[in-house]
């Protein structure tokens, strides 16, 4: 892996990770309510009633059911990334989010709704990022490297055991 990729994945891991988990903090009112500095939603309810925005078709209660759903992969996805456990896997599933997500907002706010806050960006972020061979300093990494160190292991004993 090139030396400039090892740092490129994880600043994209991060931001990512970061990204989503301040999502889901927001949603959770934890930056204080809406109309707060940088505050969207500031509460569950706020966020519900975004999510209707973005499924018209869906009642109320369905609506609250994707927002959850919607939050439980953000919280997923976000861990995942900063710690970098299945990341492959977590990048493709962000990718499809936030592929949904960006068509959502194009088709029921307008083109520019999903190019304003970068969804599209953050889709294809996570499509390249699902594209990585290593993933340095993550715990994929090191649960590869103890395989490699096991399989020499019993690559050498079972040598041994022929002699």
């Amino acid at each position: 892996m090139k030396t400039t990729l090892k740092y490129v994945q994880l600043y994209l891991r991060l931001s990512l990770g970061i990204g989503f988990l301040s999502a889901v903090a927001d949603r959770l009112g934890w930056f204080g309510p809406v109309g707060h500095f940088n505050v969207d939603w500031g509460n569950w309810d706020n966020f519900v009633t975004y999510t209707r925005v973005l499924m018209p078709f869906m009642s109320r209660s369905g609506a609250n059911v994707m927002a959850i759903l919607a939050t439980l992969a953000e919280l997923l996805f976000g861990i995942q990334f900063l710690i970098g456990y299945k990341t492959r896997l977590a990048a493709v599933g962000s990718f499809l989010l936030t592929l949904v997500f960006a068509l959502a907002m194009a088709t029921f706010m307008g083109i520019k709704a999903p190019f304003n806050y970068s969804v599209f960006t953050d889709s294809a972020a996570s499509l390249l990022l699902a594209t990585v061979t290593t993933y340095r300093w993550s715990v994929d990494n090191y649960l590869e490297q103890k395989n490699k160190e096991f399989n020499r292991t019993l690559k050498l004993k079972m040598y041994e055991n022929k002699i």
